[in-house]
């Protein structure tokens, strides 16, 4: 038989991926069969990969990007650079840019937030330590870009495995995105109180984690035009985030690591203050309370939240006098085979100032989302959504979308990023509360058709 004769380079590497280097001849059969066999082997050693990450069973509802980090992408210590980003453009062709019912408890996200977000970025340097004595440091420094204007949004650091006691307690100091629950699909903080402080995260009380901490809202500022000539730019600053802390406080706490049954259980408590940076007149105290069910199988993952806030809505740094609010939701993910998957969520918020019931209202919203993935790189889905926001006085707001949008991204799964969407969105928003107060003689009815495409990533 004929035999073809390989490269002295060309021999090394079929010898090692086939655990031999004996040979130094091969036929063209025996070179595909051992291409083939290392082809095989990466491709094996990648889906390895992925599925361990999958099963990880984290959180992909409220933070899918913790489901795609695989071992290997850990760095513990040195410089790490983390971030989420989402940049593109948006054609308008109807009435509205992003499709929104007034009224809303969270703006257009609230009926969906697929093809109906606008562009923004945060990206975050950390830094990590271990002393002598065996404690971990780290040091994490964020910038974000959701406006006209770049700010600093974390300078914190803190400590793990310092007390004896309670080696993975957390200790921390500085400001930092605190206490802020997401949800995904409608892109809903509904708790939030981000701002500059010191507390405690993960303290073990017997196989239960408890989370404390007191935290300030940021100072910020809005630029004004000074009639003083002697200051060359006449503005009084730049817009933005202070340094400084702006007298609203919030004293948070939240067990978790419970188990009630085959149920993951979590509660929050949270006391608004002010200090006296803030006029007499205008302190007051707010609290709230929240409780959080979820389930994971093997298919599927949900979750129900309920929230009541007095004196307050999903922060207790912003205090209304005699309001009380309630939010309440259930959503959930379900995976019928490894490339149909569908995510969903039932929402309801209810907005009651006995002080001024004007804009007393309750909010009523549905979103699903289908998922088809053709391959590991391509996928569409389909997500439609409906609201309704109904006021005590002056009749009710509701409208629709509906958003297609053909993706490529990393792997194969609604957890994995970076991403590229193109998408079509189409909606209805019907505003008759608004159209009643503002004196007007017709409903005011907004349609949309909004052609887009995007990146968005995690990482």
């Amino acid at each position: 038989m004929k035999t073809n004769k390989v490269s002295t380079s060309l021999l090394v590497m079929a010898s090692l991926c086939s655990g031999t280097v004996a040979a130094q001849e091969f036929t063209q059969e025996q070179i595909d069969a051992i291409v083939a066999r290392a082809v095989d082997k990466a491709l094996s050693e990648r889906q390895a990969k992925l599925d361990a990450a999958l099963n990880q069973k984290a959180d992909i509802i409220n933070e899918p990007e913790s489901a795609a980090q695989s071992p290997d992408m850990a760095i513990p210590f040195g410089v790490k650079f983390t971030g989420y980003a989402r940049y593109g453009a948006q054609f308008q062709g109807g009435d509205q840019k992003f499709v929104g019912v007034d009224g809303s408890y969270n703006g257009a996200s609230a009926i969906g937030r697929l093809g109906n977000e606008g562009n923004g970025g945060e990206f975050q340097l950390s830094k990590a330590f271990r002393g002598d004595n065996g404690a971990v440091w780290d040091v994490n420094v964020m910038i974000d870009h959701w406006g006209d204007e770049v700010n600093l949004k974390k300078a914190y650091a803190g400590v793990t495995n310092v007390l004896a006691s309670n080696p993975g307690a957390y200790i921390w100091a500085g400001r930092d995105f605190h206490q802020r629950p997401q949800q995904g699909i409608n892109d809903y903080f509904w708790m939030n109180h981000d701002g500059q402080g010191a507390g405690i995260k993960d303290f073990d009380l017997g196989g239960v984690k408890f989370d404390l901490a007191t935290v300030a809202a940021v100072e910020s500022c809005s630029p004004e035009v000074m009639e003083d000539e002697a200051n060359p730019s006449r503005i009084t600053c730049t817009g933005g985030s202070g340094t400084g802390d702006k007298g609203n406080y919030a004293l948070t706490s939240k067990i978790h690591g419970m188990k009630v049954g085959p149920l993951d259980f979590e509660i929050y408590a949270n006391y608004g203050f002010d200090s006296k940076a803030i006029e007499s007149d205008e302190r007051t105290k707010a609290w709230q309370g929240a409780v959080v069910l979820s389930h994971t199988g093997e298919k599927s993952v949900n979750k129900v939240i309920a929230r009541y806030s007095d004196n307050s809505d999903n922060s207790v740094y912003s205090k209304t006098d005699e309001l009380k609010t309630v939010y309440a939701s259930f959503e959930g993910a379900y995976k019928f085979t490894p490339q149909t998957q569908v995510e969903y969520l039932l929402a309801f918020h209810d907005y009651d100032n006995s002080a001024d019931s004007t804009d007393n209202r309750k909010n009523y919203g549905a979103i699903v989302r289908p998922m088809y993935w053709w391959n590991d790189v391509h996928s569409t889905w389909l997500e439609a959504g409906y609201q309704r926001v109904d006021y005590d006085m002056g009749g009710d707001n509701h409208g629709w979308k509906l958003t297609l949008s053909q993706n490529m991204t990393i792997a194969m799964g609604p957890e994995f990023r970076p991403m590229l969407r193109f998408y079509v969105t189409g909606g209805d928003v019907d505003n008759r509360r608004t159209a009643r107060v503002n004196g007007t003689d017709t409903d005011t009815q907004l349609d949309s058709f909004n052609v887009g495409g995007m990146f968005e990533a995690w990482f």
